[in-house]
């Protein structure tokens, strides 16, 4: 039988993902609801740090851990422990430089579109595992928050793990991975606004164990919203790919995404032209399902060049291996994506 008892003795052993004390020290167990016709557990809890991914880690523990004490459903909230709660629990060991500090030598790549469904994400990963095939270190910061899919696409099955109050990312075909997509329970929607998305953007960059970096990939939301803003004005420093169709409406309004890099003084890398066309089994020919000419057409708004044309087909099937996104080193994609990251590693 569910009850608060059993909850508050389970809450005094979890611990503050930021003090690295139990709730039972800090005092941080603020309320318990138990309703028993419903088998609903409520729970509010003050700690160090909200809206950040390590609360959205301890979210993700919180629920299982409720629910294997036999809650049906759970409803969590947090609020913000008193300052000198904090001051007395705070770590004192400094944190190494982060990704942001004047002293990281990691080059940010930003992967942006106009609108959605022109494969954008695609693109992010495929480029990043391209990179990786080159040698290099290299990251993804999923930060189309509202529609991450990058998790997905690279099969990705596990999650982020803790260790001390840094997150450690997912790691795949070389590829560092950090998505609001390992922090949403049953692939619930998001329903935040900007500011908490922006708090919770900068967590990625500064609360997470990166290592060593050479690139760090993000892959931005469509269009030009407040993410992609705090994206732009969160790193000055960071170049730009643009993703379009042929088709002349993606290329259009493709072209508002590069014109806000453009005036957050952001450096176009090129422009990466997405199902530009399929070749037929039958013939062997080029089809070109979505019309021709978006992409050198979007190149010449922007004064830049199209530097990737991908076509229109699927990975190959390996037995295994489940990455529905990712393409093989000797698929023809694959192909050109090694192309586009050796054009990417001349730019920078």
């Amino acid at each position: 039988m569910l009850s608060e008892q059993k909850v508050r003795e389970l809450l005094h052993n979890m611990k503050d993902p930021f003090l690295h004390k139990t709730f039972k020290e800090t005092d941080g167990i603020e309320e318990i609801t138990i309703k028993p016709d419903k088998n609903h557990v409520s729970v509010k809890l003050a700690i160090a740090k909200t809206n950040t991914a390590e609360q959205m880690q301890l979210q993700q523990e919180l629920v299982g851990a409720l629910k294997n004490l036999g809650a049906a459903t759970v409803g969590l909230r947090f609020s913000s422990l008193p300052e000198e709660v904090i001051k007395k629990y705070q770590p004192t060991s400094e944190d190494k430089p982060g990704l942001l500090s004047e002293s990281s030598t990691t080059k940010f790549l930003a992967i942006a579109s106009g609108k959605g469904g022109v494969g954008k994400s695609t693109v992010t990963v495929n480029t990043a595992v391209a990179l990786a095939r080159l040698g290099n270190k290299v990251g993804i910061i999923d930060a189309d928050i509202y529609g991450f899919s990058v998790p997905d696409m690279m099969g990705v099955e596990e999650r982020p793990k803790l260790k001390g109050n840094k997150i450690i990312p997912v790691e795949r075909f070389g590829v560092k991975v950090m998505s609001m997509g390992f922090f949403v329970e049953d692939n619930s929607p998001v329903i935040w606004r900007g500011p908490r998305l922006g708090k919770m953007l900068a967590s990625f960059f500064k609360e997470v164990e990166w290592g060593e970096l050479d690139y760090l990939l993000l892959d931005l939301p469509p269009g030009t919203g407040d993410v992609a803003l705090d994206v732009h004005n969160m790193i000055p420093s960071s170049k730009e790919i643009i993703v379009t169709t042929p088709h002349p409406t993606a290329a259009f309004v493709a072209a508002r995404a590069g014109q806000m890099a453009i005036n957050t003084d952001h450096e176009l890398l090129g422009v990466v032209e997405n199902m530009s066309f399929y070749v037929s089994k039958k013939t062997g020919e080029k089809e070109y399902v979505f019309g021709k000419g978006g992409g050198d057409k979007l190149a010449e708004v922007l004064d830049t060049n199209v530097i990737g044309r991908l076509s229109l087909q699927q990975p190959y099937e390996e037995e295994g291996i489940f990455a529905p996104s990712v393409y093989q080193e000797d698929h023809p994609n694959g192909q050109e994506y090694l192309s586009i990251a050796k054009q990417i590693i001349e730019r920078l």
